[in-house]
């Protein structure tokens, strides 16, 4: 049985620092530095240019209010219209500049056949900005005539 011999003691110090750790951590940072060199010196000037505080005399759009209740009936600005007039109005308002907007607000038991017609009638008739007026909290005023509506 050879188990070794006795004048190996195992007591020498290492004198040496492993290197390949070291120069290992150097070229992954000097890849780093090649890679982002170039997008540090290919930087554009530009002359951007600056808002005004206010927009010179920027004309606001005309708003039209259009509502419908849960019996089917439309109003425009809180008078009620008929869906002829309320064409006629479409036509009229949308030639103008700035392109007037139109409020939809809709009762929650109202048919959404109504107001799937009104904005086809809008966009038909010229109106492009169309815009859904909701109410998430449940307390909006009645549609018709400003009062607070019922609690439920």
């Amino acid at each position: 049985m050879a188990f070794g011999t006795l004048d190996d003691d195992g007591d020498d110090v290492m004198n040496e620092i492993n290197m390949t750790p070291l120069v290992d951590v150097m070229l992954v940072l000097l890849i780093i530095f090649m890679i982002t060199m170039p997008v540090l010196s290919n930087q554009i000037k530009l002359d951007l240019p600056r808002a005004a505080a206010s927009p010179p005399d920027q004309k606001k759009p005309l708003v039209l209010n259009v509502a419908i209740d849960a019996n089917g009936q439309r109003w425009l600005d809180g008078k009620q219209i008929s869906e002829a007039d309320l064409e006629a109005r479409f036509k009229t308002a949308a030639p103008q500049q700035p392109q007037p907007e139109l409020h939809l607000s809709a009762d929650r038991n109202a048919r959404y056949e109504l107001v799937a017609q009104t904005m086809a009638m809008a966009q038909r008739d010229g109106l492009g900005r169309i815009g859904f007026v909701t109410d998430p909290s449940g307390q909006m005023t009645g549609l018709t005539t400003g009062t607070p509506a019922a609690p439920h």
